[in-house]
Formats: structure tokens, C-alpha cells, sequence
């Protein structure tokens, strides 16, 4: 089994909202992120993804298994249980996701000025 994800693993001013490149919606690339060490449980995810409702969450993993990025195993025994995992096709995201947040850490500053309506090169009044 994997560690404990870390609970201050995403920022909550997370360059995955500030990008725009967004692999399928807002949440899917830090599960795909949550993911990547192995498998994880529903409660497991909760944890980093704090801002996240159970609905959303449950949302997401469907679509992302339906995308064929994430695999749902049902494990039965005294305890039922369900774990989440990157399939090959999701572990094969991971390149292009450190590429785009590669990309935007090197433009974090200049994304944050267009959003907040910041011209290029004009003069701070």
C-alpha cells in the first residue's frame, strides 16, 4: 500500500485552477495526481481534496473511468471495499501533465495577471 497522501498536497490556490489546460475537468488532474503512487480508496482522495463534495468526487472517477484513465476494483471479504487506480492509458497522462504544469509554473505570474486584468507592458498606475 502506498503512504498517506499528504493533506496540503495541492495548494488551495492550485495552479491546476489557474491553468488552462485542463485534462477533462477541474478535479481530474489532481486525481490523476492523488493517484499516481498506486491505488487509493474514495475516503483516501477526500483527504487532499478537501474542496471536493462526495458527489463531485463520485462524478469524477466515473467519467475517468469511462475515459479509461481510472480503474475502480471491488475487493469482497469480511470488508467489502473499493480502490481507484491509474490504468495504463492514465498513467500514460502523466508526461503531458508535468509538461502543462511545467508550463504553467514558468507562466504562473503572467496567468495571474491576465486574470485579474493586468495588460502586458502597460504602466502600473
Amino acid at each position: 500500500m502506498a503512504t498517506s497522501l499528504d493533506p496540503e498536497m495541492f495548494d488551495p490556490v492550485c495552479p491546476s485552477d489557474l491553468s488552462p489546460i485542463r485534462f477533462r475537468d477541474k478535479w481530474a488532474g489532481m486525481i490523476i495526481r492523488c493517484l499516481e503512487a498506486g491505488p487509493r480508496r474514495f475516503s483516501e482522495l477526500r483527504v487532499p481534496l478537501r474542496g471536493i463534495t462526495a458527489k463531485v468526487l463520485t462524478r469524477s472517477l466515473r467519467t475517468l473511468e469511462e475515459d479509461g484513465l481510472v480503474g475502480r476494483t471491488v475487493h469482497t471479504g469480511s470488508v467489502r471495499r473499493v480502490e481507484y487506480a491509474l490504468t495504463p492509458l492514465g498513467r500514460s497522462l502523466l508526461g503531458p501533465m508535468d509538461v502543462a504544469c511545467k508550463w504553467t509554473r514558468r507562466h504562473w505570474d503572467e496567468l495571474l495577471d491576465a486574470r485579474e486584468g493586468v495588460t502586458p507592458g502597460a504602466p502600473e498606475l
